[in-house]
């Protein structure tokens, strides 16, 4: 039996309304839970970078790559995770402050290299890029301040090397 394991895909698409949706599609038919999505145009105007992280033992990313070929507008499919890569998110994170805290807050956020991006009253807005232990460690140690609002965007990735967009079908 093979062990279930994140895999991050990165898909080369023709930038077209309603790819993204034929996409996520193909996985909600296969049952399949994305557990992170992010999408933006390439160098090419005419090219968008999908990326997913989902679940799956190696067969079944596998076939769901197979059946990510047979769309028309999918140019290129890589598993990341098979191969030298750098992967990133991005966090936003508002917390609650007060005089006393605000030093400590301040002192997490240079140790992680975060930056401040907005400062209210009594709440401070936390701006955090690395990889998802990084992005979790903050705010674990910025939960006991009282977290008010949070949002990751979810992996980003680019394969190590050369650049590599060859029209693969």
């Amino acid at each position: 039996m093979t062990e279930m394991q994140s895999h991050t895909l990165s898909i080369l698409v023709e930038n077209h309304s309603g790819v993204l949706t034929r996409v996520a599609a193909l996985f909600a038919r296969r049952g399949y839970n994305i557990d992170s999505l992010a999408v933006g145009r390439t160098e090419d105007p005419d090219v968008s970078r999908i990326t997913i992280v989902a679940y799956g033992d190696d067969a079944v990313i596998e076939q769901v790559i197979k059946q990510l070929y047979k769309l028309i507008e999918v140019i290129k499919v890589v598993d990341l995770s098979k191969e030298e890569h750098v992967d990133r998110e991005l966090a936003l994170i508002k917390v609650g402050t007060t005089s006393e805290t605000r030093a400590d807050i301040l002192q997490i956020v240079d140790i992680f290299r975060a930056k401040i991006v907005d400062v209210g009253s009594n709440t401070m807005m936390i701006e955090i890029t690395g990889d998802g232990e990084k992005i979790s460690a903050i705010e674990k140690l910025l939960r006991p301040f009282g977290i008010k609002e949070l949002v990751r965007t979810g992996k980003v990735g680019l394969s190590r090397g050369p650049k590599d967009i060859v029209k693969e079908k």
